[in-house]
């Protein structure tokens, strides 16, 4: 019997085989606590874990049949009536049971194989040591022989996984910084030949562009995050005469050179306040939330800079501060003000002498499934970015910099709601209003309006998917009375329609078609047909 118990301690790899098998339920007694909050696999030596000294256990079991979820058909089940009735090894939860299928942790393992130890011991003492016979002793170091090439191998792994962890821990990216990136590539094209306010599209072949990102997001104290992102963008929107339809996605002027996008830091103040100082490339949707399950930022969502947010939000960019108070889960009131001149330090510029818009919405949700977005932004010099020419100010002209003649204010009001009718169907939209009025030259005010509804179908095809269809008015100035900027005479409308397939968790593929009527405001304008087919790589 001792040559039985040197084995046992010699082999400690082969009892914990039989006793993954056998003793799982003995060390597994809790005091009363369901299976559901037993301590799993600890990822960390500081995870707290339960004392297994308080381990309490039932009284032994004498034959197999006293498990009640032990079937004879099972496949340790020769394995269990031999331990129970040749070494009273096994012990079953309160309830009768064994549950070999459950999850065996290093301190049961250690609680399994002393009460195994101590039942040998008594055998001994109780002289009926007879009970291990020669034949489980050769059996045993037959196993310890035949499995030592694996053991060998086992602990050659283990020890490589422990080299490299060491070093992973060593050269390591960051312990505050996560390191995340996004591709964006686009092929694009206007789909039929049109005329537009009495000039032909030209932009009538396809393209292909590519929207790069690199973003380090620190934390510094778990709570707060400073953001940094580097940007490369070459995609251009087709010039159709009109800036309806432009995709949202696209740069500015095609410079695919890499620069210092966005960069914020945003902290709490206090548990229901949150702050954000914005040093570059803000925008109204970095301060509070434009309500449409829709905006992606051009990754996700609407291809369309129409479709991707009401367009009264896009008078907000530059540097600036941001401040949301949740009152509760159901209001939050978030203001804010950026600059889209603070670090120019000329005349009539800088952070609050230039181009500027500060935001105030009221965020209301009444359930889980519906926000509404209230919305009022007073802007300088922010002229909004789709519309009709008329409404977004064009025919004032611009100087050699791209700036206007004309320096006007404009006061923007907006309602945007989003209610989810079930989990695969949401119902949005908005309309917004601005007035601007020009504060030199020929002084005057011009009223514009727009609206959209939405439709969105979540997890269509498959989960992560999303469908969309938005359908609405692209701003349009219904009257004015600037000399050099007249009412749009007709109606134009935005239809939108993609489908946005989920390839992976880092791959998704979006179709989509833009349908202009009328395009910029104009009857006498053909209808434009915009297709675009946008690939975003995530990592």
């Amino acid at each position: 019997m001792q040559k039985f118990c040197k084995y046992l301690l010699a082999s400690p790899v082969v009892c914990g085989a039989m006793l993954f098998v056998t003793t799982a339920a003995f060390a597994g007694e809790t005091s009363g606590k369901p299976e559901i909050n037993q301590p799993q696999v600890l990822a960390s030596p500081d995870a707290t874990t339960q004392n297994i000294s308080q381990v309490q256990v039932t009284g032994q079991v004498t034959s197999v049949s006293q498990l009640s979820d032990i079937q004879t058909t099972d496949w340790a089940f020769q394995a269990l009536q031999s331990l129970v009735e040749r070494y009273g090894c096994i012990a079953g939860y309160p309830n009768s049971t064994y549950r070999g299928n459950r999850a065996l942790t290093r301190y049961e393992f250690a609680a399994g194989l002393n009460a195994c130890l101590d039942r040998v011991n008594e055998l001994i003492a109780t002289g009926t040591a007879d009970l291990v016979s020669k034949e489980d002793l050769a059996t045993l170091q037959k196993l310890q022989e035949n499995f030592s090439a694996e053991l060998t191998t086992l602990r050659g792994r283990v020890d490589a996984v422990e080299a490299k962890t060491a070093e992973l821990e060593t050269n390591q990216f960051s312990t505050t910084t996560k390191l995340q990136g996004q591709v964006v590539a686009v092929v694009s094209d206007v789909l039929s030949e049109n005329t537009v306010n009495g000039a032909e599209i030209t932009d009538e072949n396809t393209t292909l562009g590519v929207r790069a990102r690199i973003e380090f997001v620190t934390s510094f104290t778990g709570q707060d995050t400073l953001f940094t992102r580097i940007q490369a963008n070459n995609i251009l929107s087709p010039n159709i005469g009109t800036p309806e339809g432009n995709l949202f996605f696209a740069g500015e002027d095609g410079n695919p050179n890499a620069a210092i996008d966005a960069l914020f830091y945003r902290f709490p103040l206090g548990e229901k306040t949150q702050v954000i100082a914005i040093a570059n490339a803000g925008a109204a949707d970095d301060i509070t939330s434009t309500v449409n399950i829709f905006d992606g930022d051009g990754a996700f969502g609407a291809l369309s800079t129409f479709g991707t947010r009401n367009p009264i939000y896009s008078q907000m960019e530059g540097a600036g501060l941001g401040v949301t108070h949740e009152f509760s889960d159901k209001l939050a009131l978030s203001l804010g003000y950026l600059s889209g001149t603070a670090n120019d330090p000329t005349p009539n510029n800088g952070l609050f002498n230039g181009s500027y818009g500060a935001i105030a919405q009221l965020t209301v949700k009444p359930s889980d499934r519906i926000s509404i977005g209230l919305t009022y932004i007073n802007s300088y010099n922010q002229p909004l970015l789709t519309g009709s020419n008329a409404a977004t100010l064009a025919p004032l002209d611009l100087d050699a910099d791209g700036t206007l003649d004309s320096q006007f204010s404009s006061n923007s009001y907006g309602v945007q709601a989003s209610i989810g009718i079930s989990d695969k169907f949401v119902l949005g939209g908005w309309a917004g209003y601005t007035n601007s009025r020009t504060l030199t030259g020929n002084r005057g005010e011009v009223d514009i309006w727009n609206y959209a509804v939405t439709l969105g179908f979540p997890d269509l095809g498959k989960k992560g998917s999303l469908a969309g269809i938005i359908a609405g008015v692209e701003p349009r100035v219904t009257s004015s009375n600037i000399a050099e900027l007249d009412s749009d005479a007709d109606t134009s409308y935005h239809v939108e329609a993609f489908y946005q397939y989920k390839l992976s968790d880092n791959i998704t593929i979006t179709p989509g078609v833009i349908w202009l009527t009328s395009p910029d405001h104009n009857n006498d304008n053909d209808d434009v047909f915009i297709g675009a087919l946008r690939t975003t790589f995530s990592f």
